[in-house]
């Protein structure tokens, strides 16, 4: 993992998890980007390997998704595969997605769109938290409200939400002494001093203000009276982003000793660095956050945890058993609009949105001071909210446990979707944001070719010679999706120079899934003066 993202390290632990704790006889994976097996081969392994049968579906094989009967994004962008469905019939699969970050525009118009696209009540967008689910379910509610009043809309259906957190895989976070010892020699930091691990990407405006964390810190060294030491383990997609965070770090607790381990140079870190620390502390205080996977990943360690009472991290830890919820305090609503019309209509950016959000939540430092003081100063309250964390992240947050919540919602929309009347499919350019292009520029061409129109050939053009022009760069390209060789040299021959055909009995002679690929063909060889149709000039 190059840098610490948290979706893509999500979206591989669910995958790892899924082929290794999955109740299934076959695997069926989606090669969405259709490349060469060989090159995912390589992957399932570092990732399993799978220990069952495995069945690669195709890019665009709609009808292959029927036989699983559902498919599941790792994102909450559902509506464009709710279109792509309707190919084979709405009834065809579900479709399920999970949420991230819900704060971006981008993603903030697809959960909109929830309810405007083709979704089914057999499909449903999995909320990693009930934080995050509210706050999808109030734009819902938003855009409720915006379609009634609009359109005087009465029929708004309501989009299936479930709530599945995210998972880790516990056994790569066990304590572990030996790893502990090492690290902490490597740090130079004593084996008895006390300290704080914080893990998560350096960034002020995407992830959290470290200053809440340094202040407490501070605070509690004051109340230890000896030194303290807090590990920071990340990284940035920038050098600039990560060195204000840094700065910012070690700003506010002078009497702090930092060390910093860079997660994108030190990959070997990931899993044992946990064991070097006594508490976890992290004081999200951003939006974009939404699911918060650090924190079952230290409660995974053994780690007690004092993190802010946000997001997420409120649904992951019970707060006096795991360790310490801190207060988390923002500005009523309705005092946020002007924040909200300046990111909308990009007078000021993705990262600078986030930056004045967080400006506004104040996590209760005098509440986290003292909770860390006393976890430091108490290793007994550290032994036992650590043993409670690390059984609760086995029992609740290890994919051993989340993949069957997944399996068990697969299942319900699977009843629901074999109890609704089959729907038939419908043409693939029914979509109104997506529209066939000769039927939205219908308007651009003088003539739109008929089946009553007549075609016959221009010029004669050998076998080899149409080879050599439908293999020209200029000619054609991966996407035209013209006829094949074969198939062109079949209708090709179907015509002659003196005795012009026309179209709807020619086509007629072809097999029915052939003719609207060789229709279109038909233009294709007019462009280039195979051909020529009723009305041409000789």
């Amino acid at each position: 993992m190059p840098r610490p993202l948290g979706r893509q390290s999500a979206g591989e632990g669910f995958l790892r998890g899924f082929l290794a704790h999955a109740d299934l006889d076959r695997f069926h994976l989606w090669n969405v980007r259709n490349q060469p097996l060989e090159e995912l081969a390589p992957l399932l392994e570092r990732l399993g390997p799978p220990g069952k049968p495995v069945t690669w579906i195709g890019a665009a094989d709609r009808t292959a998704l029927t036989g699983p009967g559902a498919v599941h994004f790792p994102t909450p962008e559902l509506q464009r595969e709710a279109w792509a469905r309707k190919v084979v019939g709405s009834t065809g699969y579900s479709i399920t997605g999970v949420t991230h970050t819900v704060s971006e525009t981008y993603i903030m118009g697809e959960i909109g769109a929830l309810l405007t696209a083709p979704i089914e009540p057999w499909d449903a967008l999995v909320c990693t938290s009930v934080a995050v689910q509210k706050a999808v379910q109030v734009q819902l509610d938003a855009v409720a409200r915006h379609l009634a009043d609009r359109f005087g809309a009465s029929r708004i259906p309501s989009a299936q939400l479930a709530t599945i957190p995210l998972g880790v895989h516990t056994a790569d976070f066990a304590f572990d002494a030996g790893a502990r010892t090492a690290w902490r020699r490597e740090l130079d930091i004593p084996q008895d001093a006390p300290t704080a691990l914080y893990f998560g990407r350096f960034s002020i405006p995407s992830k959290m203000n470290p200053a809440p964390m340094g202040l407490a810190l501070q605070e509690a060294a004051r109340r230890l009276g000896k030194p303290l030491y807090w590990i920071l383990f990340g990284g940035s997609i920038s050098d600039e982003e990560e060195q204000a965070f840094r700065d910012a770090a070690a700003a506010f607790c002078p009497d702090v000793t930092l060390r910093f381990v860079g997660a994108d140079t030190d990959p070997r870190a990931h899993g044992p660095v946990w064991s070097a620390g006594d508490v976890f502390i992290s004081f999200s205080d951003n939006v974009q956050e939404s699911f918060g996977l650090t924190v079952p990943e230290a409660m995974a360690a053994g780690l007690p945890c004092v993190v802010s009472d946000w997001d997420g991290y409120r649904g992951s830890l019970r707060h006096g058993t795991d360790g310490v919820l801190i207060r988390a305090t923002t500005p009523r609503p309705g005092l946020g609009a002007d924040l909200a019309f300046r990111y909308l209509h990009q007078l000021s950016s993705y990262d600078a949105y986030f930056t004045a959000q967080s400006q506004f939540t104040a996590v209760d430092i005098e509440q986290a001071a003292g909770a860390l003081a006393e976890l430091f100063a108490n290793p007994d309250l550290r032994a036992r909210m650590g043993q409670a964390a690390a059984e609760r992240a086995k029992s609740v947050f290890d994919w051993r446990a989340v993949i069957p919540q997944y399996q068990l919602l697969w299942s319900e929309l699977e009843r629901r979707r074999k109890a609704a009347p089959v729907q038939p499919p419908s043409s693939a350019g029914d979509n109104p944001w997506g529209l066939d292009p000769f039927r939205m520029f219908a308007g651009h061409p003088s003539h739109i070719l008929a089946h009553t129109d007549t075609v016959q050939l221009r010029r004669a053009l050998p076998p080899q010679d149409l080879a050599a022009l439908m293999a020209a760069p200029s000619v054609r390209n991966v996407e035209d999706r013209l006829p094949t060789l074969p198939q062109t040299e079949a209708l090709i021959a179907a015509l002659s120079y003196d005795r012009p055909r026309a179209l709807g009995p020619l086509l007629a002679a072809f097999p029915p899934e052939q003719r609207p690929i060789l229709e279109r063909g038909l233009v294709w060889l007019a462009k280039y003066g195979v051909v020529r149709f009723s009305g041409s000039p000789v």
